[in-house]
């Protein structure tokens, strides 16, 4: 009785893990979105998962600002006004540069391996850029900044920054196909992973810095342009 009563206490957690995993990825892939209203038993059944793990996966995601859950009506897949971009940037900006800081003041074997990791994430995105799947090139630029912000070793800024990257990744996501420029990325991720490997931390807080300033003010100058007012 034990042992059954352990072990679906041990599924529970995975099956709200899924759930929240699932949500989330309709959520950056555009199947739910941004406005989007359903109740948990619609989102359930559109996922083919139970109703009870979605509504705590759904509390999770509000906790991240992803979904809303507004009484009588449900639940809203929350849109993102340039104005949210642009105060998403500026937190990234200041996280990310003091995380490669961070990264760079590490013992030599750690900033080996987290440069290695950068190192690999961002000659995906050039093979992917190479063959022309800007999605490809979107999801391994998102494994970078992930990487970058692990780097630091800090908890704390790892945890605040999961929550903002998953806004910017879904706005940038979303606007992929409106960029130019997008080769620019890998000789600016370049440079911070030089920085950090070389151990100098002004240069990395720097380079990380000028490159998500250049993708803000390359970004939000589109949204106006195309009259993107939500995202």
């Amino acid at each position: 009785m034990t042992a059954g009563i352990g072990a679906t206490v041990d599924r529970r957690p995975s099956r709200v893990d899924d759930a929240y995993a699932a949500i989330k990825a309709a959520i950056f892939d555009g199947t739910f979105a941004p406005g989007y209203q359903a109740s948990a038993q619609e989102i359930a059944l559109r996922l083919g998962v139970s109703r009870t793990p979605v509504h705590e996966a759904v509390l999770k995601l509000q906790e991240e600002g992803l979904v809303r859950i507004v009484p009588k009506r449900g639940i809203v897949i929350c849109a993102l006004a340039p104005d949210d971009v642009r105060e998403i940037y500026d937190v990234m900006i200041a996280i990310e540069g003091r995380a490669a800081e961070l990264a760079a003041a590490r013992p030599d074997a750690d900033r080996a391996a987290a440069t290695a990791r950068l190192a690999a994430a961002n000659g995906r995105m050039e093979a992917a850029l190479a063959a022309g799947d800007i999605r490809a090139w979107g999801e391994a630029d998102d494994v970078f900044h992930r990487a970058l912000v692990e780097s630091a070793a800090n908890g704390r800024i790892s945890r605040i920054a999961r929550t903002v990257g998953d806004q910017m990744h879904r706005a940038r996501m979303l606007t992929l196909h409106l960029r130019g420029n997008l080769g620019a990325s890998s000789g600016e991720h370049a440079a911070i992973i030089a920085a950090i490997r070389a151990g100098d931390g002004a240069a990395a807080d720097a380079a990380a810095r000028r490159h998500r300033q250049r993708t803000q003010g390359e970004l939000l100058p589109l949204l106006k342009a195309w009259g993107l007012k939500h995202l």
